[in-house]
């Protein structure tokens, strides 16, 4: 009763695509999350009667065939890069990014990761840092007796010191990358580039191809609630008629195992 077997992998592949959607939800509110998508694709056929082959009897062409398909099986989680809303925040440390292009933080191993996450702060020695201390790439420095702090949409950080002198303290770089989607998360808002990404193209803000920094602004979550509810509740009832399937199955083995 391959039936059984076949609606197993339903309830398999329904199971990671809540799982997917969970996580979705969970994020709605997490700084430049992008929501992902699971994708399926179907499993090998059995075929009794292959399609092309020749009849025994007429010596004829089949048309059409025999194909039994075993089920389906998850084959990604593909990550929809889709910009968020921009949400202001009145925290001048706070970056946004209108258009394409990651940060560049500096792990402590000294390896770069890479973010959409903006929201700044500066640590004790006045370097602009991440909220878990990592800083920008390249570094950036504030003095301590900075009276203001602009950051302009080309990412020029112009300082504006207690006797009313302005000084350019650096430029935020953004990092691009051929494939978005082939970025390893690592969690905390973190991604690692990988062979499946690209290497990384370093640029300015404002650069042809290059998103512009806003200021006191950050990317919202790009989930959609309501989409996600919907797909949530397509997910259920794929998962409820695949075990109706099983069942259904079942009680046609003890209808024959019945038989006298």
């Amino acid at each position: 009763m391959r039936a059984m077997s076949i609606a197993a992998t339903g309830m398999q592949a329904q199971q990671s695509n809540v799982e997917v959607i969970a996580n979705n939800i969970a994020n709605v509110s997490t700084t430049a999350f992008s929501r992902r998508k699971a994708e399926f694709q179907d499993l090998i056929y059995q075929s009794s009667e292959r399609v092309g082959s020749s009849s025994s009897e007429a010596g004829t062409v089949l048309p059409v065939g025999t194909q039994i398909g075993l089920g389906t099986r998850s084959s990604a989680v593909n990550r929809i890069t889709i910009q968020g809303s921009l949400t202001e925040t009145g925290n001048k440390y706070d970056l946004a990014l209108e258009g394409r292009g990651y940060f560049g933080i500096t792990l402590p191993d000294g390896t770069v990761a890479y973010t959409r996450d903006g929201s700044f702060k500066l640590s004790p020695e006045g370097q602009i840092v991440t909220t878990e201390g990592y800083p920008l790439e390249p570094a950036i420095n504030v003095p301590q007796d900075a009276k203001d702090v602009t950051i302009n949409q080309a990412g020029e950080v112009i300082v504006t010191e207690a006797n009313g002198r302005q000084q350019n303290a650096g430029r935020v770089a953004l990092y691009l990358f051929a494939n978005e989607a082939g970025l390893e998360a690592t969690g905390g808002n973190k991604f690692l580039e990988t062979e499946a990404s690209g290497q990384p193209n370093r640029g300015l803000p404002s650069d042809e191809g290059y998103g512009k920094v806003r200021q006191s602004y950050l990317e919202a979550s790009n989930v959609n609630v309501v989409q996600e509810i919907t797909q949530l509740i397509q997910a259920q009832r794929a998962y409820e008629m695949n075990s109706k399937v099983i069942e259904a199955s079942d009680q046609m083995m003890q209808t024959a195992n019945n038989v006298r």
